[in-house]
């Protein structure tokens, strides 16, 4: 399934911006 590789990608970004910039969270 693409849809889901392009999910968990975008997750594994959005996690990674989270914990490299949690002070703008």
């Amino acid at each position: 399934m693409i849809a889901l590789l392009i999910i968990s990608f975008l997750l594994f970004c959005y996690m990674g911006y989270v914990l490299l910039k949690p002070e703008k969270f």
